[in-house]
């Protein structure tokens, strides 16, 4: 009677032990469901940020802490739980009146042992990236509030400094300009200086030729004589002719 007994306590606790672990694992599923959702909101907020004036957050972050604490509270009472169940096996297992047995319990207490190990970690694992996420979120929420109000702070001085950097541009392109018309004007005065230079070399060597063959500068002159005589010849002629044509019609 009491091996019945005592076997229906073991299989008591087993029971208690899988329920746990069954609850456990569902709890840490939604828990491990809830730090993704936040490190996602929390990088869409960002690109929210990066892109538009709106920093209103997607999700409600004080919320989701309040769910976080209140899942971690539950989850590490239920570890408790659990360990306090495999605490009694292990009592029960250095107990039991059935040597041949001991083995096969053993077995057992280890299996159960492990999951809770297992649980435990990745709840640790779980709550540290949490923790982690919301910090860094913490103080880039504080950055982006120091921007904002630096920004909004001074308003009027990056104002005054685009006026500042557009009249600077100004400046600048007039003095462009300005360097280039004087580049133009440099280039033109070179130009017609070494066209009057060629100009005055061509009348040099004229005035060379001139002077080192006289005879062709006197047949030169006594040519333009003749055609001016012939000019003047013609003229006295074609006047003469123009007069007698004029007495010859009035008569």
């Amino acid at each position: 009677m009491a091996a019945g007994s005592s076997s229906n306590y073991w299989e008591d606790l087993r029971k208690q032990a899988r329920q746990l672990e069954n609850e456990l694992d569902l709890k840490l599923v939604s828990f491990s469901k809830l730090c993704t959702s936040y490190s996602h909101s929390s990088a869409r907020e960002g690109r929210r940020d990066r892109y538009s004036s709106d920093t209103t957050p997607l999700l409600n972050g004080s919320s989701q802490d309040r769910m976080f604490e209140t899942m971690a509270v539950e989850i590490e009472q239920l570890l408790g739980r659990l360990t306090g169940i495999n605490d009694k096996m292990a009592e029960y297992t250095n107990s039991a009146g059935v040597p041949s047995l001991n083995a096969a319990l053993m077995h057992t207490l280890q299996r159960h042992r492990d999951i809770l190990q297992d649980y435990t970690h990745e709840f640790h694992k779980t709550k540290t990236n949490f923790l982690a996420i919301r910090e860094r979120e913490n103080l880039l929420g504080s950055v982006r509030k120091d921007i904002e109000s630096y920004k909004s702070g001074s308003g009027v001085n990056n104002r005054r400094t685009e006026l500042f950097l557009k009249e600077h541009e100004h400046l600048r392109n007039s003095d462009r300009l300005i360097e280039e018309t004087i580049s133009i004007a440099m280039a033109t005065k070179e130009n017609m200086t070494s066209q009057r230079g060629m100009l005055k070399s061509i009348q040099s060597k004229m005035n060379t030729l001139a002077n080192r063959f006289p005879a062709v500068n006197n047949l030169i002159q006594r040519i333009n004589l003749r055609k001016r005589r012939d000019s003047l010849i013609l003229g006295g002629v074609i006047g003469i002719c123009t007069i007698l044509l004029l007495l010859y019609a009035f008569h």
